[in-house]
């Protein structure tokens, strides 16, 4: 960083890096040796729903044609050697310079891009993309002398409106080249000059080897140590971090700036509330960031985002995308947003919620190029500027689900934005194997998402949620699904209660759904499928139908008008001691599920299952009561709505959070919060 006397200075905004442990399954997000083969028409990027799911399967197909790089041309964190011959492009996830989100968001208007070449003969091509993917070949510089050469190129953000990025290739001649280094700057304001630091705060429950490996790499990562300012990991449960092999080596690294902080299970949120609670307390650090404690993280990516903060043009939150930590070129989604008719989170319809960049890398992929405005950023990884919590408090009292999502909205309405910033990313353990709809997990999704709605929706009693939501909770009854309803009826029970029980519950609820849930035998779980009787069955499938096929759409909702009736009359009689049927976790649907009176059902994660049985007078009064809750909500909504809005600076205020971990800070409300 350098000032001039025209009141600018220089400023880096991202490096050339390679990945630490020369791990092949993640190449291909930083170094990428295959021609670009773009895919769709330039009209239809991502496009429209229909013309989307037609076109799938060729939009997902592997450009790949077999050429690959190896690990061993790995010469440093940031240089790689390119073999004679070959041609590397930097076009990648890790390497390509995002232009689109730097020309909306920040005082940036002009990069300029230096590379660093070893060797004679090499050279450095500069392109750029718009917003359709489109490729566009901008400059190129050829070394002349064994001993390399250096050189800059003067970048325009100006044509990146809608999207785009920059990149180069490099191509070595009759001899190998290594591209020492290669990074992107840019002149901002004085005032602007000096780097911001983050409170990193990870939430903890049981994990102790995976929060001590994180801490371990956070503090191996010298660059990274000037933008630390206190490392806050929020302890929750019995298996404890500091008890974990590998957590001397992180106190070793991170020294003082490693703190551990001591409370009950209070879920994510009420962890983040207290890493929160703590930066805005301490007041020396720019920025919090949320981190999960089983994660895997990039630690560029933390500098990366904390620069992108330090030059927004005014005070952004900055997040990071998530890929999968067992299919680790895999990106989960490439921005979120809140479906306001639905309510309900998703990928943007113009995007994928799945995509291998090994299989098919940015250049390769028109969808990509375009910039994604999001709501809001998963907690994984979330920079989140102190003055933004100063102004629009902390996070909900919620334990889990929609506390992020619920900022976000927030943090919008009082008009700080959130941006998912591309080259800052974690790897996280996938979400796919689990199916938290079905266990105690209901509970808060219900609720939260209510909660939240009531908060933020713009829509008359949150527009198709109440009606989406009845149809869910009809849905599970037809599956034998009775604790699920259960719980659900519960968390509608909660939100009509009203704001003022939520940090009440945020200690407790947990426990009592759990006990309250295994009072049903469909949430009584077993890991030998030899506990439960024999598979009998009076009714034989129709046809002879394997449970596997897919039923058409006429045929669903047939049954959708059908199944709600059936499920009044008696069950089969010898369904009453033996199940019909065994139904593998990914066959569960509600419309298979349906046909039977009993059931062994496995579940997502594979280790255990349970057994089904339609109750006729349990599915009439659970119905009944999901009739009248709903109804009520309807009727109640305007109501809410008002109450939670009126409450919600009181609940999300340091004040109230400092009564709710007064148990364990031993602190009178409004005192410090050293334990």
């Amino acid at each position: 960083m350098s000032t001039t006397s025209t009141g600018m200075a220089t400023r880096l905004l991202q490096r050339q890096i390679m990945p630490l442990d020369r791990d092949f399954d993640v190449l291909a997000l930083y170094l990428d040796p295959e021609d670009a083969r773009l895919d769709a028409d330039k009209y239809e990027v991502g496009g429209n729903q229909a013309a989307k799911d037609l076109n799938n399967a060729a939009l997902r197909q592997s450009t790949s044609t077999g050429r690959s790089l190896h690990p061993d041309q790995i010469e440093s964190r940031t240089a790689f050697r390119v073999k004679s011959g070959e041609r590397v492009s930097f076009g990648t996830y890790f390497n390509a310079f995002p232009a689109s989100y730097w020309r909306r968001w920040t005082v940036v208007d002009e990069v300029a891009l230096t590379v660093n070449l070893v060797g004679r003969g090499a050279t450095v091509l500069v392109y750029k993309s718009t917003a359709n993917g489109r490729s566009q070949r901008i400059d190129a510089a050829t070394t002349e002398s064994a001993a390399g050469g250096t050189f800059t190129f003067d970048l325009t953000l100006k044509p990146f409106v809608d999207g785009g990025w920059y990149w180069y290739d490099v191509v070595a001649s009759d001899e190998d080249v290594v591209v020492a280094s290669a990074e992107w700057t840019a002149e901002v304001p004085a005032d602007r000059a000096a780097h911001g630091t983050a409170d990193i705060a990870i939430t903890t429950m049981n994990r102790p080897d995976f929060c001590a490996k994180l801490l371990g790499q956070m503090g191996a990562a010298e660059e990274l140590q000037p933008y630390l300012d206190t490392v806050f990991v929020m302890e929750q449960g019995s298996d404890k971090v500091v008890d974990s092999e590998f957590y001397p080596k992180a106190v070793a690294a991170l020294g003082d700036t490693l703190r551990i902080v001591e409370q009950g299970n209070l879920g994510g949120s009420g962890g983040y509330a207290r890493g929160q609670l703590e930066s805005v307390r301490k007041g020396s650090a720019t920025y919090a960031l949320m981190m999960d404690d089983d994660v895997v993280c990039e630690t560029e990516g933390i500098i990366r985002a904390v620069t992108f903060g330090d030059l927004a043009r005014r005070p952004t939150i900055v997040g990071g995308h998530m890929f999968s930590l067992f299919s680790r070129s895999s990106l989960h989604s490439f921005g979120e947003i809140i479906q306001p008719w639905r309510f309900w989170w998703q990928t943007p319809t113009d995007g994928y919620k799945d995509w291998d960049l090994a299989a098919r890398n940015i250049r390769s992929a028109r969808w990509l190029h375009k910039r994604v405005d999001v709501d809001f950023n998963g907690w994984f990884s979330c920079l989140i500027p102190r003055v933004v919590l100063d102004e629009i408090g902390l996070s909900l009292p919620l334990f889990l689900k929609w506390d992020d999502s619920e900022f976000g909205l927030r943090a919008k309405a009082a008009g700080f934005p959130t941006v998912t910033l591309p080259g800052a990313a974690v790897w996280h353990v996938p979400w796919v194997d689990k199916n938290d709809a079905l266990d105690w997990q209901a509970y808060f999704h219900v609720r939260n998402r209510f909660v939240a709605a009531l908060l933020h929706s713009t829509y008359p009693r949150g527009g198709r949620l109440i009606r989406e939501n009845l149809n869910h909770s009809i849905a599970h009854l037809v599956s034998m699904q009775y604790s699920t309803v259960a719980i659900r009826h519960l968390a509608l029970e909660d939100v009509l209660a009203g704001p003022d029980r939520l940090h009440e519950l945020l200690p407790t609820r947990l426990a009592e759904i759990n006990a309250f849930r295994k009072e049903y035998l469909d949430a009584q779980l077993h890991e030998d499928l030899d506990d439960f009787p024999p598979v009998r069955r009076e009714k034989q499938a129709r046809k002879g139908r394997d449970i596997a096929e897919v039923p058409s759409r006429l045929s669903r909702l047939i049954t959708a008008g059908l199944a709600p009736v059936r499920h009044l009359k008696p069950a089969r009689e010898l369904s009453r001691t033996h199940p019909e049927a065994e139904v593998r976790a990914m066959d569960a649907k509600w419309y298979r599920l349906a046909a039977f009176d009993s059931a062994i059902v496995s579940m997502n994660d594979g280790t255990s299952a349970a057994l089904y049985r339609r109750d006729p007078e349990q599915y009439r009064d659970q119905l009944k009561h999901t009739l009248e809750i709903h109804e009520r909500m309807r009727r109640e909504w305007p109501r809410l709505s008002r109450e939670y809005r009126d409450k919600l600076g009181e609940i999300t205020s340091p004040e109230t959070w400092d009564k709710t971990f007064a148990p364990w800070t031993g602190a009178e409300p409004n005192a410090g919060t050293d334990d």
